[in-house]
């Protein structure tokens, strides 16, 4: 192997960690790309009351603006490697800002709740395939051994949508009108549009693979209508009814269908044989168990806050601050120390953190001090920052440049799915709990504060033995996230404690690498 033929980051000697120009500059695409999918989930949320009086519906059906742009991103996340290497990252960039542009627009030109939730869908179509995409994009920019750094980057958008959605939904509801949760993404969309066609680079060769066309029809609606089943129960408010078991099951039986397909089938949609990789498997186990705990219980700190406590969504936002404080204080620190020494030592830092500040949501009151809960929720940013990046990062620097596409698949297939199961089990848990108060079920589980309950509840004086009894039901809900967290604390001890090496890359292997290159 000659020295010319040789990466500048194969050479012998530590490697520089520090993001250059170019790097940072792709970041900010995928930043912006990242900023508006996840903001618009989280966004719409907060708009669903506001749809149930527009479009004169009810809960479920505004819930399937919801719905159907899940749907829509779990179909189209299998396809990201495929099209990646069919067409090139740059292509399928651009064509998924203009999908989501296109629907973000549309939806703002909705007249009823069924088109609403059909351009729904095809801003899903987008939106899905941009976070697997970019991730493709950082990672190959920034090379192994500056994954971590890039991750962090990656990961401010992710972890400042749920804080910053309830804030600007609720502001762009109260002072202009429900059709601009959807008109702000068009603005970003085109600055992201044009600044990624100057910014990014052609990939420099594209193979063309055939698609796998049984694994197409066996994943995406195997994906679809697992997670479908799993929300569903929130709205069912158990997991035993038809509703719920039935489309899960499918969705199960395709996806274990899928998995026999890709083991034994040249070229599969997506290869699973990455999880020969050690520390891709145990990071694959720990994110799985993290997002369905964390993301179980982020779903409880607005509904407390609104429900209980009688604020305003954008107050309940604003409430939810420092936890994004926190994460910046500590995301850009543990992703650069990640690339030196390796993610087990931060992560099991940060889910002691994480931990130690949900517990206090255990016992929470009617009248529990703001301050408290506040300094909590700081705590769990620290530790938020120290933990869900520094995992994907643990998985995607163990990766060559071929093995990258499936890889970014990979993980956000497992975001998606273990996010919706952690949000169901957590909303089922809350719902079961106040089932023995019909107020306190109609206040909370719906996003509402007592202000705003049914015409038939309205003046009506609501007890302090009902908001007691409301934040205790919360209490132990928490209590399940606290366990759920606590649980991932087992596979992050498998977690390199030291610099991971980094990978040969394709053109140093004088073997071909045991995957099936796409």
């Amino acid at each position: 192997m000659t020295s010319s033929s040789t990466p500048a980051h194969a050479h012998a000697g530590p490697p520089d960690t520090k993001l250059d120009r170019h790097v940072l500059m792709v970041a900010g695409v995928v930043v912006l790309g990242a900023i508006m999918s996840i903001l618009d989930v989280t966004v719409v949320a907060v708009a669903q009351n506001t749809f149930q009086q527009e479009f004169n519906t009810d809960a479920a059906g505004a819930a399937w603006t919801a719905t159907g742009y899940t749907l829509a991103l779990a179909a189209v996340i299998p396809l990201s490697s495929w099209a990646a290497s069919r067409f090139g990252t740059k292509k399928v960039y651009l064509t998924s800002l203009v999908l989501f542009i296109l629907g973000s627009v549309l939806c703002a030109l909705a007249w009823n709740i069924g088109s609403l939730v059909a351009f729904r869908v095809i801003q899903g179509l987008g939106g899905g395939m941009l976070m697997p995409i970019g991730m493709m994009i950082l990672t190959k920019a920034a090379g192994p051994e500056r994954v971590g750094s890039v991750m962090a980057v990656l990961g401010i958008p992710m972890l400042l949508g749920p804080i910053g959605g309830p804030i600007l939904g609720g502001l762009l509801i109260e002072k202009a009108s429900w059709h601009w949760v959807f008109l702000i993404n068009v603005p970003i969309g085109i600055a992201a549009l044009i600044y990624s066609w100057f910014v990014l680079r052609d990939d420099e060769e594209t193979s063309r693979p055939k698609i796998d066309v049984v694994g197409l029809l066996l994943l995406s609606p195997g994906l679809a209508l697992f997670l479908f089943g799993v929300s569903s129960s929130a709205e069912h408010r158990t997991f035993m009814t038809a509703g719920v078991l039935i489309p899960a099951i499918i969705g199960a039986v395709l996806i274990a269908g899928f998995i026999w397909h890709a083991l034994h089938t040249d070229k599969p949609l997506l290869d699973l044989r990455l999880f020969r990789n050690r520390t891709l498997s145990i990071a694959v186990i720990t994110m799985t168990l993290f997002m369905i705990a964390f993301f179980g219980a982020a779903l409880l700190f607005p509904q407390y806050f609104i429900g209980v406590r009688g604020e305003s969504t954008l107050t309940a936002g604003l409430l939810l601050a420092p936890q994004g404080l926190g994460a910046m204080i500590t995301m850009p620190i543990a992703g650069r120390m990640t690339d030196k020494i390796g993610p087990g030592k931060f992560v099991l830092t940060g889910i002691v953190l994480l931990t130690a500040g949900m517990s206090v949501f255990v016992f929470l009151g009617a009248e529990t001090s703001y301050l408290l809960l506040c300094g909590a929720l700081f705590v769990q940013g620290l530790g938020m920052g120290m933990t869900m990046m520094p995992i994907m990062s643990a998985a995607l620097a163990t990766l060559n440049n071929a093995q990258v596409p499936d890889g970014s698949t990979l993980m956000n297939v497992v975001q998606q799915s273990s996010s919706s199961i952690g949000s169901a089990v957590i909303s089922v848990v809350l719902a079961s709990g106040l089932a023995g108060s019909m107020q306190a079920g109609i206040a909370i589980t719906s996003n509402t504060a007592p202000q705003n309950l049914p015409p038939e509840m309205q003046g009506t004086a609501l007890p302090p033995s009902f908001f007691e009894s409301a934040a205790d039901v919360f209490g132990s809900t928490f209590l399940v996230s606290v366990v759920l967290i606590a649980l991932t604390f087992i596979p992050a001890l498998f977690l390199p404690r030291k610099k991971i090496a980094s990978p040969l890359i394709e053109e140093d292997m004088d073997q071909p690498a045991p995957i099936i290159m796409h």
